[in-house]
């Protein structure tokens, strides 16, 4: 892999020769892109791959044979896998794609500042930033003015419940998402997230402060004060103590 101040070398991957062409020309335009190589299918990606490395892989998702969800897949096995930006005319299969860890989804028509952006996360990767977060740290896909991004649940502090919506709370601002936050509770549940009242989640790895005043709870999480409700504050206390003992 390239090292940090490294131009990349990418591979894109796409069965349809225009889309190929013109996303292989964007991105050769990037300053940051040394070399652009090109499949048109996943059979030929895995033979590329069997003899070359690359930096990041852009990847369709629709194609014949093997889906670009399918090669990711195969990708995933390998013992230091490249990178993924999805870049696709559908916007159905994000969910898919963050569960593959993928750095990015782009939609087509490809803006070449949508595409800048990508290449920036891929940078970010590569220079051991780890804008995927850990291994193993879910992506959660959020939308952010009608584009698909990734948001790792390791950078998110706390979940507010909004109908069935549902708010999350990172450093670098908020995002809502379609799910209500009894679901989260449930899935997030193992990774640390903790109900401390009946609209709130938090995770246990942001608080930084738990306050008692005249037998009222709050706690302090990425700067904000929560309240904890009295039925949830033995429960949060013990879960923290085990945490710190750990």
């Amino acid at each position: 892999m390239s090292g940090s101040g490294t131009a990349l070398k990418v591979l894109v991957v796409d069965d349809e020769r225009p889309a190929l062409d013109e996303l292989a020309f964007l991105l050769g335009q990037d300053p940051r892109i040394a070399e652009v190589l090109t499949c048109d299918s996943a059979t030929e990606t895995l033979r590329v791959l069997q003899e070359l490395e690359v930096d990041a892989v852009f990847l369709d998702v629709q194609m014949p044979g093997l889906t670009g969800l399918e090669l990711a897949q195969v990708l995933a096995r390998f013992r230091e896998p490249p990178p993924i930006v999805f870049v696709t005319a559908h916007d159905q299969h994000a969910v898919e794609a963050f569960e593959l860890q993928a750095v990015d989804y782009v939609l087509k028509p490809v803006r070449a500042d949508r595409l800048a952006e990508a290449v920036r996360r891929v940078v970010g990767v590569v220079d051991g930033v780890t804008e995927r977060g850990p291994v193993g740290d879910l992506q959660v896909p959020v939308e952010l003015g009608g584009v698909t991004r990734f948001v790792a649940r390791s950078a998110i502090s706390h979940v507010e419940a909004q109908g069935d919506y549902a708010r999350l709370h990172t450093d670098e601002g908020s995002h809502l998402v379609r799910t209500p936050l009894s679901q989260l509770e449930e899935e997030w549940g193992p990774a640390g997230f903790v109900r401390i009242h009946r609209s709130l989640l938090v995770s246990l790895a942001h608080v930084a402060e738990v306050r008692m005043d005249a037998g009222r709870c709050t706690v302090v999480v990425a700067g904000c004060e929560l309240l904890v409700s009295r039925r949830h504050t033995r429960q949060l206390r013990d879960l923290l103590l085990k945490r710190a003992g750990s």
